[in-house]
């Protein structure tokens, strides 16, 4: 069983390699040991925003009268929501299925393991070796479940949630604690806060949503306070019991109590039993090791996605397997990980892409920031009754370009990639100016803001 190129994971790296590597006249063995798409497909970025979608909708059920419409309460049904999950999994895992066939891809299911024998390298799946000539690693990430005080007891429960058992609760929690106020944290307190959950986040460090940048972090804090949802901030987890979990903050050890908990402080690279210690391929802090090209320290062997610990994003991912395949036939290409777009879903939208003020002085750039509220967007006003949200650009003033974006508003995430693109290719103030910018759309606040800049 020898191929071109051998996949080790199916999620979003692992897939969109076999299917470029296929359509590119390679013979590929794409393994996965669960299911076909990754935690991304099936139980990360799409399963969370199909519950979002149904929150938006009950949030403008809810707030109705605001845009003139007469409508009876949202009552939410989350066994319905689930089932609506479920099917759009299905057929976004249908089309990838059929995406490897059409590209010819030898897809199996079962775990894989990296072996090398005199034959040469490869994966095993029972008793089967799938020799490459090249093989791409791309198993991921998982939860990351810290050593607290019953935590597995409350996890084997069914107290205790990871991103994988949330998006499977067909009964909606009278009240819910989210540990960990980053992304999925952010985005699970949103779900259920809108469809009436009290929610509380604990987050050890003093502000939300990570690297997000720290005007629109306080915002986004202040928009869902009003909202209800309790933050306990600079607060570290101790211990969780049958009845909720303990907590210390300022010397003090508190307790609040509640009827499920999400566990969300982050993912490690999925690098344990796959065989790495069998190529003597390099890791560092549980990740692998990768260049530019995705390539290990080993020739010939790439790892993609989540695996190499670089930009935990489906995107970043999707970007580094189009490389580790240019790569293998022989292109020129190289992975940026400069400006990579990141979203929060939550509503609002929280967007992002390149360097904040505060990173643009550290490195020593003359840097300028235009901001604006998001009112200033016609089409804004018009479909958001409390159109809270801000537009932050930073300019690099010697160069005139733009190199960062910051946005908190609905439709930021549609718009993030255009801004990316613009910083990407370093184009001029001027030349941005002359776009055309479609009226109305939320986008214009684009084009406001560079006008701002020379006011």
């Amino acid at each position: 069983m020898n191929y071109d190129l051998v996949v080790l994971g199916g999620g979003p790296g692992g897939y969109l390699a076999a299917e470029r590597a296929g359509a590119a006249g390679l013979s590929v063995t794409l393994i996965e040991k669960n299911k076909l798409g990754g935690t991304c497909l099936n139980e990360g970025c799409i399963p969370s925003k199909a519950f979002l979608q149904s929150a938006k909708v009950a949030d403008y059920a809810k707030h109705a009268a605001s845009y003139g419409v007469n409508a009876s309460y949202a009552n939410v049904d989350q066994k319905a929501v689930v089932e609506r999950k479920n099917r759009i999994v299905r057929k976004l895992v249908g089309g990838v299925k059929v995406t490897m066939r059409e590209t010819n891809v030898n897809v199996v299911s079962g775990e894989g393991v990296l072996v090398k024998d005199s034959e040469g390298a490869g994966v095993k799946v029972g008793e089967q070796i799938f020799y490459g000539k090249n093989i791409i690693i791309a198993t991921g990430s998982e939860s990351v479940m810290p050593p607290i005080t019953g935590a597995k007891d409350a996890y084997a429960s069914g107290k205790l949630l990871t991103n994988r058992e949330i998006l499977d609760l067909t009964v909606i929690p009278d009240s819910l604690t989210v540990i960990g106020g980053g992304v999925i944290g952010l985005e699970m307190a949103s779900y259920f806060n809108s469809v009436g959950s009290r929610v509380t986040v604990i987050e050890m460090l003093d502000r939300i949503g990570g690297q997000t940048e720290s005007q629109i972090s306080e915002m986004l804090k202040t928009v869902y306070e009003k909202k209800g949802i309790e933050f306990i901030l600079g607060a570290k987890v101790v211990g969780i019991t049958d009845d909720g979990v303990n907590y210390e903050i300022g010397g003090e050890t508190k307790k609040i109590e509640c009827d499920k908990i999400l566990m969300s402080v982050g993912r490690r690279a999925n690098t344990a039993n796959i065989g790495l210690e069998s190529l003597n391929i390099a890791t560092e802090r549980g990740a692998i090791v990768t260049d530019g090209k995705m390539k290990t320290n080993v020739p010939n062997v790439y790892a993609v996605g989540d695996v190499n610990g670089k930009v935990m994003l489906a995107h970043t991912a999707y970007r580094e397997a189009e490389v580790a395949v240019n790569t293998i036939l022989g292109k020129t290409d190289e992975m940026s990980y400069d400006y990579i777009p990141s979203v929060i879903y939550t509503n609002p939208e929280v967007a992002c892409v390149g360097l904040t003020e505060e990173a643009a002085q550290q490195k020593g750039i003359n840097a300028k920031v235009v901001s604006l509220p998001m009112q200033y967007s016609g089409r804004f006003v018009a479909e958001n009754a409390d159109p809270d949200g801000i537009c932050k650009l930073v300019f690099d003033i010697d160069k005139n370009t733009l190199i960062g974006a910051h946005m908190m508003g609905n439709s930021s995430g549609e718009i993030i990639y255009g801004v990316a693109m613009l910083i990407n290719t370093a184009v001029d103030v001027e030349t941005i100016k002359r776009q055309i910018f479609p009226h109305p759309t939320v986008s214009e606040i684009i084009r406001e803001c560079v006008f701002k800049l020379d006011k």
